[in-house]
């Protein structure tokens, strides 16, 4: 919006140019989104707090998760709204690349509010807090991921690089696209499958006080930095990575989304006055897969949201065999024969004692190491 209102001053008021210039607003973008999370922080924290919307201690979790049930939920809202509002501020908002990834947040995002609204709802009617059923919150996630795939196999967005297609790390100008046109629904279920995972992946290591929050905030922070490079013509060249024309709009999203979790960090770190329950988690897991998959760099993901892929694993593993050793030998065998102490993965580091800030902290770093690994590709081809 500032883009729009500035830019036609420039011939009269040469210093509003700056307003051309991505580094600047994606930087105010960043300022914007911390002012505006400590502005309305407390105003839905208290809102929330009023309505007795408390978080649902899941089953399984360690016992020292209980206290945690007097904590309000539905915190994605404070990191939402300034990151949405910072970013239509500073950005290009005619920029399809910008418009497709808010479209995706606020999608994922009203999915798990719906999710969140549900399961205050039927605890005030003494029901049992499940929430949105698992089937309909999976049937909106791929709803939501078959729409990006299709609108992008139909409708490039570079008139560089194909619809239907994606780069690997490690290799310069490497595309892979379905072997004919006519396989193009291949891509769309491709970008389906990243979408969901990834939004689940964040939802599940959202279990304890500023982990998701600190380890997007990293992942948002490298993302930012392809998406500008992706972006210029000099850049890209000069790293031998391709080009996306006006990727680089996304830079401002990214910072955006950089600068709300920190204002968030101010009231979930530990202990965390708020949660941000489904709302959140899996409005920032849409957001991360489909910045990644914008930027045809789907498989840097496994580098950038290292923590989240390993969580998401750690379930995945921990339930095939439990199954499998079910099925051969039992419940009673399969029970005391688990691979991990407690499922996800930062939960068994607390069951073998660590503390929840010591997990936390920890996973932030493995976070940054997975960071530094996707910035390596950008040489490293």
């Amino acid at each position: 919006m500032l883009y729009y209102l500035f830019i036609p001053l420039v011939p009269r008021y040469h210093a509003l140019n700056i307003f051309n210039y991505i580094t600047f607003r994606a930087a105010g973008a960043a300022v914007t989104a911390i002012l505006l999370s400590f502005l309305v922080g407390p105003l839905i924290l208290k809102r929330l707090d009023n309505v007795a919307n408390y978080q649902v201690v899941r089953e399984g979790t360690p016992e020292s998760h209980a206290a945690k049930a007097k904590t309000p939920t539905m915190g994605g809202l404070i990191f939402l709204f300034s990151a949405l509002v910072a970013t239509v501020l500073w950005a290009r908002l005619f920029s399809r690349y910008v418009l497709l990834a808010l479209g995706v947040t606020a999608g994922m995002g009203l999915i798990g509010w719906l999710d969140d609204y549900l399961k205050l709802k039927q605890k005030r009617l003494g029901q049992k807090n499940e929430g949105l059923v698992e089937r309909y919150k999976l049937i909106g996630q791929v709803s939501i991921g078959l729409a990006l795939g299709v609108f992008l196999w139909l409708h490039p967005l570079s008139p560089t690089l194909p619809g239907a297609s994606t780069t690997l790390p490690f290799y310069k100008y490497l595309l892979v696209r379905p072997l004919f046109p006519a396989l193009g629904f291949l891509y769309v279920l491709w970008v389906t499958f990243v979408l969901t995972g990834v939004s689940n992946a964040v939802n599940i290591a959202d279990g304890l006080d500023g982990l998701a929050a600190g380890l997007s905030a990293i992942a948002f922070g490298v993302l930012a930095i392809f998406a500008y490079l992706i972006g210029r013509v000099d850049a890209s060249r000069y790293l031998g990575i391709f080009y996306l024309q006006h990727s680089g709009e996304l830079t401002v999203y990214c910072l955006a989304m950089v600068g709300a979790l920190i204002g968030f960090l101010w009231f979930n770190t530990y202990p965390a006055q708020i949660f941000m329950g489904d709302t959140g988690s899996l409005a920032l897991g849409g957001a991360l897969g489909a910045v990644a998959i914008l930027l045809k760099s789907e498989f840097l993901l496994v580098f950038v949201g290292l923590v989240f892929f390993a969580e998401m694993m750690s379930v995945v593993i921990q339930r095939f065999v439990f199954k499998f050793h079910r099925r051969r030998h039992g419940l009673e065998y399969a029970q005391k024969n688990r691979v991990f102490l407690r499922a996800p993965l930062h939960h068994h580091y607390e069951v073998k004692g660590w503390s929840e800030q010591q997990v936390v902290v920890r996973f932030w770093i493995v976070g940054i190491i997975g960071a530094f690994l996707a910035l390596s590709t950008l040489k490293l081809r």
